[in-house]
């Protein structure tokens, strides 16, 4: 017998895919009410109705969980924001950061699953790539948007984005559209002049 598959690495259907989806729920409902510090398997495996010990045999305790919840996010159509315009697109991304995580009930389980990443190597691990696929969506997008070709789309979007986590997760500072508009500005700006080439 051979080791366990990682949590989300195979897509079945039936109970298993319901008992994954009340799982992956119950996991972000209890993220956005404890955070990460008050997760637990117990608290996931009560909310969802799924035995505590398929929960361990599963996921493995709270890192499995999040890990998948955050593969589960990164399965979701998120469609990159197509204004039409490079600079425009850029705004936009910065836009639903700043709403996002300024919006007290919108932030909850995104900030729950930053936080987690501080303290789990898997998590921020998945974490990285959640990030990484949404980043590379709005590239593509970004890209579409006239950007000159010899550019690195992706490297522009983690340019605007940075900053905001910045004073989201590590000084506190405060976040919002004028601060977005700033970090647009400076990509914008770096892209001109040749930064990104």
């Amino acid at each position: 017998m051979g080791a366990p598959e990682p949590p989300g690495s195979r897509r079945p259907g039936g109970r298993t895919a319901r008992n994954r989806a009340a799982v992956v729920e119950a996991t972000l409902a209890e993220l956005a009410r404890h955070g990460y510090p008050g997760l637990t398997v117990e608290n996931v495996a009560e909310r969802s109705g799924v035995h505590k010990t398929t929960v361990y045999r599963r996921w493995g305790g709270v890192d499995g969980l999040i890990v998948d919840a955050l593969d589960a996010a990164g399965e979701d159509d998120w469609p990159a924001p197509v204004t039409g315009s490079w600079e425009t697109d850029l705004r936009a991304v910065a836009y639903e950061v700043v709403d996002t995580f300024t919006d007290p009930e919108r932030a909850a389980v995104p900030s729950a699953v930053v936080h987690a990443a501080f303290h789990s190597e898997r998590a921020a691990t998945a974490l990285h790539g959640f990030l990484a696929g949404r980043h590379s969506r709005a590239a593509d997008a970004i890209a579409r948007g006239a950007l000159p070709g010899s550019v690195d789309a992706a490297a522009v979007v983690r340019s605007v984005t940075a900053p905001l986590y910045c004073r989201l997760f590590i000084t506190g500072e405060r976040v919002n559209r004028d601060v977005a508009d700033q970090a647009v500005a400076a990509a914008v700006a770096a892209v001109r002049a040749g930064v990104y080439g």
